[in-house]
């Protein structure tokens, strides 16, 4: 494998990782060395014959390449104990140079055996830049043969969409036909997200085709996670433009609520127009953490473009936001806020001072309870944050308790049991 393509191939694999994880409330679950999944790739139509995409067998030049190179292999074995000196290694950068220069050692049916001692090992979670840097490698040279291990021997999606995102980038209609012949149903097919993120970068208009044509599932999540990094990077501008032309409303909706937040940080005027030229639940969402954003960048800025809203609930929303970005640092300056803009004041506008204040000034931040209106949600902001107010500094807490009569009987019969 040449020098150039395995330089391309770690760019891949490290960008593959960021693309995996980016907006998901979850990593995959950790694959098991010997979880397996129903079947084979045989019975599925996959063949293993074949080492390249379309059926061409590995080049001549490389099954006679030279052995006695940088690592000096002979045998698996050897192969093996050098594979485990890299990937246990603490230095990073050390460990994928000499990562590349093993992978530069392998023919195409030896990487079946590296992905499975590496796997073995145990530490994979800790080492998935270096796992997708193989399992890049081995979707270079053979795409089916991985595939028909992944889909075996692995569970959680992350091998496999990590072959079929190198193999799109290479021959994306190939990676299709192969994800279209390997699932059944009609729901949402788990192997589209990987192709996705593969094409994202090359063709983001067929990635989008293959996107928007998916059903609402988990699956599209991944994918929409897939898609939205490289769309990120064409500008704020380019970015508003894809989401706001998204014909599916709930499509439409996870992409703003995964792309306001940095979005904002690139543009926070412009994305504040937009949400507000596409009203909805995922723009009332995201409108304070725009305004968050907004305000830790530039406070000014965003306090007068907050001022200069109209009232009503988009003024909350932006409202909750600056508070929430001045009270861990400045409680007086967001509570003054709140006092100047009394009428855009709401619950979640009150607690989210309470959550970010309290650090820093808990006896500020309790005093404002009382200006929850939900009895229920007041009563339980109480028990939290008295609770941890005693366990921190138990002199000043009840000294704030004994003289506030607004707290209620129920809630100092707790504190009371408590102390007990």
């Amino acid at each position: 494998m040449k020098a150039s393509t395995l330089t391309s191939l770690a760019a891949l694999a490290v960008f593959g990782i960021g693309g995996f994880f980016a907006g998901r409330i979850s990593a995959p679950a950790p694959e098991g060395a010997a979880a397996a999944t129903d079947g084979s790739a045989e019975t599925r139509g996959v063949s293993r014959s074949s080492g390249r995409p379309g059926g061409s067998a590995a080049s001549p030049e490389r099954a006679r390449r030279d052995r006695d190179g940088a690592t000096g292999l002979q045998s698996p074995a050897e192969r093996n104990v050098r594979l485990e000196e890299i990937v246990r290694g603490e230095d990073p950068l050390q460990r994928n140079r000499a990562l590349l220069q093993l992978i530069d050692q392998l023919n195409p049916d030896e990487f079946e055996g590296a992905v499975a001692y590496f796997r073995s090992l145990g530490i994979t979670e800790r080492r998935f830049g270096e796992y997708a840097l193989l399992l890049s490698a081995w979707a270079k040279v053979d795409p089916l043969a991985a595939l028909s291990y992944t889909t075996e021997n692995t569970r959680g999606g992350f091998a496999t969409n990590t072959i079929l995102s190198t193999w799109a980038t290479d021959d994306a209609e190939g990676a299709i036909r192969w994800a279209e012949a390997n699932h059944e149903g009609d729901d949402a097919n788990p192997y589209m997200a990987g192709i996705i993120r593969g094409l994202a970068g090359s063709d983001p208009n067929r990635a989008t085709q293959l996107l928007t044509a998916m059903p609402r599932s988990g699956e599209r999540g991944e994918a929409l996670d897939a898609m939205l990094p490289h769309l990120l990077t064409q500008g704020p501008d380019s970015a508003r433009a894809w989401i706001s032309g998204l014909d599916d409303e709930s499509l439409r909706n996870g992409a703003i609520l995964r792309s306001a937040e940095p979005l904002a940080a690139a543009d926070p005027k412009g994305t504040m127009q937009w949400l507000l030229e596409n009203p909805g639940e995922a723009s009332r969402r995201r409108m304070d953490d725009v305004f968050s954003v907004w305000a830790y960048n530039d406070r000014d800025a965003a306090m007068a473009a907050m001022s200069s809203m109209a009232p009503g609930d988009d003024r909350s929303n932006a409202l909750r936001g600056v508070v929430s970005s001045l009270a861990p640092s400045d409680p007086q300056q967001a509570l003054d806020l709140m006092n100047r803009y009394s009428g855009d004041v709401n619950d979640r506008v009150v607690q989210n001072f309470i959550w970010h204040s309290f650090g820093n000034d808990p006896s500020t931040a309790v005093a404002q309870i009382s200006r929850i209106s939900n009895e229920r949600e007041r009563e339980q902001m109480y028990r939290r944050t008295l609770d941890r107010w005693l366990e921190r500094d138990e002199d000043a807490a009840a000294t704030w308790i004994e003289s506030n009569p607004d707290v209620p009987a129920q809630v100092i019969e707790h504190l009371n049991r408590r102390r007990r």
